[in-house]
């Protein structure tokens, strides 16, 4: 027994000291986890230093790994890990300094880093090494631990945080629900981390080990990954049939459909690479080439779906990344079809390559492409429909709402990767202060909102485009009130009909529209009743255009005798369900809040 602890306690002591900074990052990862949850449903500035430290962390994690695998075979450990800390403090600073600036741009970067930081790993043992079969050995062993890691680390921190609600409920301690968020964070970060390391206790050595080849592995690629893949083909090749027949271009979602086909694909033929050698294993050979093969009209009908979006909506950071894997694509399945000693290496080595193209080459990178694309297509809608006048949108003109909503959303677009000096000239002085306050604020649907609200002669859409169908949407920006001058607050859940007392007073809240016939917008004090009706659509009047429009507040105020109410809503929707119908407003909302005074 002491023999086995002083065991377990060596392991411990052989990981800490070979993995002291991945596991480090790991611990600082999980530390800033747990500042976050103990301030839930708060992301102040503060709050968002703690989270930019643990995505900067969590990426460390995989990065440091993949140089400590380098440094095994090349040595040079500590420049590596300076390289390797000088990299993160990098993309630190790459981010911005307030959450309100968090964009979903920064969601384009890191994504990829985390992607690109996880395939080093597979790879970069193996620069200048042509053992194929060490390689595949050493993925394969990653790929087992890994797998084996998300189980234990599953039963390690389900068992620990039942063993804690056991003591919590059976001894009446009471513990702080936190506890349970502290607890499943340090668990899945750092037990994690340490679990996987344990697994790779000794390295690049233990990775690359000979071994029979894991019958699981044959067995979950021959009676799942293989049969999965002919059910994404066989779909795909009927869909490419429907759209030969009926001579209409492929619909964008196709893309993800093609995408995962070929990923799960060539992970198949990764996994079962060393049975290819195997006569026996014929139909590992016929599966590595049939396979590239079936790409081929695929990958047509990729570019095509493609470049329909491309060239009517002109690229942004996803529609970039999705062309760069379809070239990927068809680079990976022209070379395994092509060369005859072809190498699984560069599988990982070529989109490695793509990706660093992607993220950091001069003029040509996803954010760069992105951004000239949409100034383009501002550009040229702002042209087509001769809103401009000596440079400068002219907003008295008569211009369908379509265009409002498209020329606003591209104003946002841009707002949000920082391009105010291409957008600067293009309104008034007056305007752009308003666009610069909201994206100090880190509002970046003002921005949209102050281009659309400038318009002063917005037609409707052709009815004929929709059938006379028109569904607005309008959301509340802000969820802050001043509530200081009101006496009485009430939240209504049920809005059929909702009651509420005070001051010996009865108020009724009844709001439904089931259909034009059926429908019912009433406020109801005592005994006298307001229809709230011509408060939505005042609240509409202003805004004509389809689609969603973030508004500052959204409220309607009405006085009942000697009190005055006032209802705040998150979510209204208006809808008119033909040419001849009345709209209809519908509450998006969970609940309203009711005010008094």
């Amino acid at each position: 027994m002491i023999s086995k602890i002083q065991a377990v306690f060596g392991k411990t002591s052989t990981v800490i000291q070979n993995y002291f900074m991945i596991l480090t990052m790991a611990l600082i990862c999980s530390f800033f986890s747990i500042a976050l949850t103990a301030s839930p449903g708060r992301m102040d500035d503060y709050n968002f230093f703690h989270l930019k430290i643990a995505i900067v962390s969590a990426l460390g994690i995989s990065l440091l790994f993949a140089l400590k695998m380098l440094s095994q075979r090349i040595g040079k450990e500590l420049i590596l890990n300076l390289v390797g800390i000088a990299f993160l403090v990098l993309i630190y600073f790459l981010l911005p300094v307030r959450e309100k600036n968090f964009t979903e741009v920064y969601a384009y970067l890191l994504i990829p880093l985390f992607l690109l930081s996880h395939i080093l790993v597979a790879f970069i043992p193996f620069l200048n090494k042509n053992q194929e079969l060490r390689f595949w050995r050493y993925n394969k062993n990653l790929f087992i631990n890994t797998f084996l890691t998300a189980v234990f680390t599953g039963v390690l921190t389900g068992g620990v945080l039942l063993a804690i609600l056991a003591i919590d409920n059976l001894f009446d301690f009471n513990f702080n629900s936190n506890y349970y968020n502290y607890t499943f964070n340090f668990l899945s970060i750092v037990g994690s981390a340490f679990i996987f390391l344990l697994f790779n206790e000794k390295g690049l050595h233990d990775l690359e080990v000979d071994g029979d080849y894991p019958v699981i592995l044959k067995f979950f690629t021959q009676y799942i990954l293989i049969p999965l893949l002919i059910i994404y083909l066989v779909i795909l090749y009927f869909y490419s049939a429907k759209i030969l027949i009926n001579w209409e271009l492929p619909r964008g979602w196709v893309s993800y459909l093609i995408l995962a086909y070929s990923i799960v694909g060539i992970l198949a033929i990764l996994l079962v690479h060393p049975l290819k050698e195997e006569t026996a294993r014929s139909w590992v050979k016929i599966f590595s080439k049939a396979f590239y093969y079936t790409l081929i009209p695929l990958i047509i009908l990729l570019f095509t779906a493609i470049f329909t979006r491309i060239l009517e909506y002109g690229y942004t950071e996803p529609r970039y990344f999705v062309l760069l894997l379809a070239i990927w694509l068809t680079i990976v399945g022209l070379y395994f079809i092509l060369i005859p000693r072809d190498t699984i290496k560069f599988v990982p080595v070529s989109l490695f390559a793509v990706a660093v193209f992607a993220l950091a080459m001069p003029y040509f990178n996803a954010f760069s492409v992105a951004n000239r694309s949409q100034e383009n297509e501002l550009m040229q809608t702002l042209k087509e429909h001769n809103l401009l006048e000596n440079g400068k949108i002219n907003f008295t003109k008569k211009v369908k709402s379509s265009v409002v909503s498209e020329v606003g959303d591209k104003f946002q677009f841009l707002a949000k990767r920082n391009q105010q000096e291409f957008l600067k000239p293009l309104v008034s002085n007056k305007i752009h202060t308003e666009i610069e306050k909201s994206i100090v604020n880190g509002n970046y649907y003002g921005v949209e909102n102050s281009i659309q609200k400038h318009f002063t002669n917005i037609t409707a859409d052709e009815p004929i485009k929709n059938n006379g169908y028109e569904s607005v949407e309008l959301t509340a920006k802000s969820s802050i009130t001043n509530i200081s001058e009101y006496t009485y607050l009430f939240k209504a859940s049920k809005f059929e009909s909702d009651t509420f007392t005070f001051d010996d007073n009865t108020l009724e809240l009844s709001i439904f529209s089931n259909s034009e016939s059926n429908s019912k917008y009433n406020l109801r004090l005592n005994d006298e009743t307001v229809n709230l009706k011509p408060d939505f659509e005042q609240l509409f009047k202003k805004y004509t255009f389809s689609g969603e429009t973030k508004v500052d507040h959204l409220f309607i105020t009405k006085k009942i005798g000697k009190y005055e109410i006032k209802i705040l809503f998150d979510n209204i929707n208006k809808i008119k369900d033909g040419p001849n119908s009345d709209p209809r407003y519908l509450i998006l909302s969970q609940s309203v809040f009711i005010l008094i005074k």
